[in-house]
């Protein structure tokens, strides 16, 4: 068992035990063994605290911690970041799984540059009869990775604002010391992420597949709340957070590569929800907040991209 780790990976999760040995086992089958993972408990109803807690008495790389009650996603990695005392960090959402070099190629690639993250490419898992399988790497996806560069910025580099998850990154842990989640709102990584591209001295993109991001069937995962006026607020404010980043970091290619973004993939199915939503307050929100991004002026260069339509149907 290796001794002196140089990754953690912090593991937020409520309510996932159906999901989170898969987590695990990602982890485990790490080809880059030298990790430890702090396993967030956060307020559980389910077996999800027994989970967590087999795996840390089996393994002692794990470590768990545990909030009696929900204080949300953005708590939880927060609680996760006081702990980590490794070299680099990254994350990884309970019902999720890294794919088995993920931790290798991250880390090779930071080890070779002085850049202050690494990012990924991602894929959706979906139910296909009776298993999660993964599903192709989405145009926005391999904008923003590929190809690979080394020491890049957003500047140069403007469509990698739309990588905007946690989990598919890889970080020095000297550029989290004073940085952290919001708490309290869905969406919470949304803004961070783009504090991060603009903030970094310089970043690294690889087009290597680090994460299988798993589409629940049960439809109980945050991203698949948004018929829910309160969800919908939380997410608009981050779409528009983070636009607000790129904006004040003079980043004006990058802006204009979210509202693109923004309008192909975002604003489609929030449109086809209005539209039968029994709340005209949904309509209205959503309409007030295309309103403000035809206000900026970087909408004046953005061009529709049908590729990324098409690919709703994914």
């Amino acid at each position: 068992m290796p001794t002196a780790p140089l990754v953690t990976i912090i593991v937020p999760g409520r309510d996932i035990a159906a999901f989170a040995p898969d987590a695990i086992a990602s982890l485990r089958t790490q080809t880059e063994p030298r990790w430890r993972a702090i396993l967030v408990d956060d307020g559980s109803t389910d077996a999800t605290g027994a989970v967590f807690a087999d795996a840390a008495a089996s393994d002692p790389r794990f470590t768990v911690l545990t909030h009696e009650a929900s204080r949300g996603l953005g708590a939880a990695r927060n609680a996760g970041l006081a702990l980590v005392d490794t070299p680099f960090l990254g994350f990884l959402d309970g019902d999720d799984e890294l794919t088995p070099r993920a931790l290798e190629r991250l880390l090779t690639t930071l080890q070779s540059s002085s850049s202050d993250f690494a990012v990924g490419a991602y894929v959706r898992s979906r139910l296909n009869g009776g298993r999660y399988e993964p599903g192709r790497v989405q145009p926005w996806v391999a904008a923003s990775t590929a190809p690979a560069r080394l020491g890049t910025t957003v500047h140069a580099h403007p469509a990698a604002s739309g990588n905007i998850v946690a989990w598919s990154k890889l970080s020095r842990s000297d550029f989290w010391r004073e940085r952290r989640f919001p708490e309290g709102v869905a969406y919470e990584d949304q803004i961070v992420a783009q504090e991060m591209y603009t903030q970094a001295r310089a970043f690294d993109v690889i087009p290597d597949v680090v994460v299988h991001w798993r589409v629940r069937e049960d439809g109980t995962s945050i991203t698949q709340g948004k018929g829910r006026l309160p969800v919908l607020c939380d997410y608009l404010a981050a779409l528009r957070g983070g636009i607000d980043v790129l904006h004040e970091a003079g980043a004006s290619d990058a802006v204009a590569a979210r509202i693109a973004l923004i309008l192909a993939m975002d604003v489609p199915p929030l449109e086809e929800i209005a539209a039968a939503h029994p709340d005209p307050a949904y309509a209205q929100t959503l309409e007030a907040f295309l309103q403000d991004l035809r206000a900026l002026p970087e909408s004046a260069a953005v061009r529709p991209d049908p590729t990324l339509r098409t690919a709703l149907s994914w």
